[in-house]
C-alpha cells in the first residue's frame, strides 16, 4: 500500500531554501517585536487609568508641594507628573530672575511658563508615540512579506516538480499548499499589529487631550493663583438664570416702548 507523503511545517522547513527560511525568520522577528510592543503598551494603559484620580488628588491638595507629592505617589513617572514639575520649575525660575512688576515682566513670565508646559507636552507626546511607527510598519508590511514567501515557495516547488518529471495532482497540491502557509503567517503577524495600533492610537489621543486640559489649568494656576472654573457651569446656575430673566424682560419692555 502506497503511503502519502507527510506535509506540514516541518516538511516545508526541510524542503525550503535559504530565502524561504529567511522570510520565516523575518516574520517571526516581526511577531515577537509586535507582541512585545503590544504587551508593553497594554501594561502602560492599565497604569494610565489612575492618572485621572491623580489629577483630582493634585487639585484637592492644600498646596503645591503636597499636590506634587500626590502626583508622585499616585502617578509616578507619568506625563501629568512631568507637566506639573516642569510648570513648577518654570515658575520658580521666573520668581528668582524677575524682579519687575511691569507689564513686560509679566508677559515674559507668561511666555516662560507656556514654553515650559509646551516642552513637557512635546516630550510626553514623543514618549507616547514611541514604537508606534514600528508597529504600523509591521502591520502594513507583514502580509507582503508573507506573500513574497508564498510566491517564492510556489516557484521553488514548481521547479522541483518540473525537475522530477512527476506533475500529478498530489505532487503539486502538497508543495503549493505548504507555500500558502507563508501568507497565513504574514496575516497572523499583521492583524494583531493593526488592531493594537488603532487601539493604542486612540488611547494616546485621549490621554493627550487630558494632558492638554491639565496644562491649561496649570498655566492658569501658575499665572493667577487660581484654577479656571467652567464658564458654562457659572452661566447655567439657578441664581444667574433667575437674575438674567428680569433683565431680559426689562430690555424687551424697553424695546417695545
Amino acid at each position: 500500500m502506497e503511503t502519502m507523503p507527510a506535509f506540514g511545517l516541518a516538511h516545508l522547513w526541510a524542503q525550503s531554501d535559504a530565502i524561504i527560511r529567511g522570510v520565516a525568520l523575518v516574520l517571526l522577528l516581526m511577531s515577537v517585536t509586535s507582541w512585545y510592543l503590544i504587551l508593553a503598551r497594554t501594561l502602560r494603559q492599565l497604569r494610565a487609568r489612575k492618572h485621572e484620580d491623580a489629577v483630582e488628588a493634585f487639585w484637592a491638595a492644600p498646596d503645591l508641594d503636597n499636590g506634587l507629592q500626590r502626583l508622585r505617589t499616585l502617578a509616578p513617572q507619568s506625563p501629568f507628573e512631568a507637566l506639573a514639575l516642569q510648570g513648577a520649575a518654570a515658575t520658580q525660575h521666573v520668581r528668582r530672575h524677575t524682579h519687575s512688576d511691569t507689564l513686560g515682566g509679566k508677559l515674559d513670565a507668561d511666555k516662560v511658563i507656556t514654553r515650559a508646559l509646551r516642552k513637557s507636552i512635546v516630550l510626553s507626546t514623543s514618549a507616547l508615540e514611541s514604537g508606534m511607527t514600528l508597529l504600523a510598519s509591521i502591520g502594513s508590511t507583514a502580509p507582503f512579506v508573507g506573500l513574497f514567501g508564498t510566491v517564492w515557495g510556489i516557484y521553488h516547488a514548481l521547479v522541483n516538480i518540473s525537475a522530477s518529471g512527476m506533475a500529478t495532482l498530489d505532487k503539486v497540491a502538497g508543495p503549493v499548499g505548504e507555500a500558502l502557509i507563508m501568507t497565513a503567517f504574514g496575516l497572523f503577524v499583521a492583524i494583531p499589529a493593526v488592531l493594537a495600533y488603532n487601539t493604542i492610537a486612540r488611547s494616546n489621543r485621549v490621554e493627550l487631550t487630558e494632558l492638554d486640559a491639565f496644562a491649561h489649568d496649570l498655566h492658569a494656576w501658575f499665572s493667577t493663583g487660581t484654577r479656571i472654573s467652567p464658564l458654562s457651569a457659572q452661566l447655567c446656575t439657578p441664581a444667574n438664570t433667575a437674575h438674567a430673566a428680569p433683565t431680559q424682560a426689562k430690555n424687551v419692555a424697553h424695546g417695545a416702548a
